[in-house]
């Protein structure tokens, strides 16, 4: 769950203007990223705990042969912070990251430079009292070829921002997890206490993660983990549990954030099938025994018999 700290609109005294945010200009990003990025990306998101290394997760972390996890798209060619423009008019200290969403075109490289394009799809009014969420997109392309790699689709919950006078409708509804029976499949995954320390090294620096007098103020006993890092190992769940640990074979990852999660704890993760090539799944820490991903949905590509590798 992304939770961010800067100065409010209200200071800059600043309306929130739908038209001006809906068409917001947001610039082209070109990133270059190398087979160090990647190695690092896979150990933000808990990859390689074992010595030695069983080969499904060796093929993330090891030069020789190495692979892209394809959660990792959502991390690359991200544009420039312009929501903490004050001229956005947004209340960026409460602002909270609620759905990820991610469909994969074409396997992402191990190393390579992309280009990203960022829009902003909608904006629903919620109310005045219950704020405002955005739903943004970014398309990912190899800058070499103009292949589209990847769309990674994300809401923003904006608790400042409601009241503007836009629509309450249209909203995407979450994926239903099934509760008339138990999972089909599941699978439990160790995070290290250190995660968050190594998952802010590919581009989120927030302080929420890292220093605990601002994990205090913000009301956690210590620091907690990227919403994003805990995204990357249902990633990698569900390559285990539907796809044979072959990253070539994830087509959508879809999930809600329910609640944050610390670094070190062990995630269990439930599937259930929906038909073929299609799951759905939750996501609980288990030391809590609560949901800290919820509604997930997956497609993948089920030429392969399903089940653990």
């Amino acid at each position: 769950m992304l939770c961010l700290s800067y100065q409010s609109a209200e200071e800059y005294e600043v309306p929130f203007d739908y038209e001006r945010i809906k068409n917001w200009p947001i610039p082209e990003t070109r990133q270059r990223y190398t087979d160090r990025d990647t190695i690092l990306y896979a150990l933000g998101v808990g990859a390689a705990t074992s010595n030695p290394l069983v080969p499904e997760d060796l093929q993330y972390v090891y030069e020789k042969g190495l692979k892209a996890l394809p959660t990792m798209a959502t991390v690359l060619a991200g544009g420039a912070g312009w929501l903490a423009d004050p001229e956005t008019g947004i209340d960026l200290t409460k602002v909270l990251h609620g759905e990820q969403f991610l469909t994969v075109h074409s396997p992402l490289p191990a190393n390579g430079e992309v280009i990203g394009h960022d829009r902003v799809d909608e904006i629903y009014d919620k109310g005045a009292d219950k704020g405002a969420v955005m739903y943004m997109s970014r398309q990912i392309f190899c800058a070499q070829t103009n292949t589209l790699l990847a769309t990674s689709t994300w809401s923003t919950f904006m608790r400042g921002n409601g009241g503007f006078g836009g629509t309450a409708t249209g909203q995407p509804k979450p994926y239903a997890i099934p509760t008339d029976r138990p999972c089909d499949l599941s699978i439990e995954l160790d995070s290290r206490p250190e995660q968050a320390v190594i998952y802010r090294l590919s581009g989120d620096l927030n302080p929420l993660h890292i220093d605990p007098a601002f994990a205090a103020m913000a009301g956690f006993d210590k620091p907690i983990l990227h919403g994003m890092s805990s995204y990357g190992m249902a990633g990698r769940a569900v390559l285990k549990l539907l796809c044979h640990d072959d990253p070539n074979r994830l087509r959508v990852l879809n999930l809600r954030f329910a609640a944050p999660m610390y670094p070190g704890e062990t995630l269990r993760i439930e599937v259930w099938h929906q038909s073929a090539g299609q799951a759905c799944f939750r996501v609980l820490a288990t030391q809590r025994n609560i949901t800290i991903l919820n509604n997930g949905y997956v497609e993948f590509d089920a030429s392969l018999p399903i089940g653990k590798p």
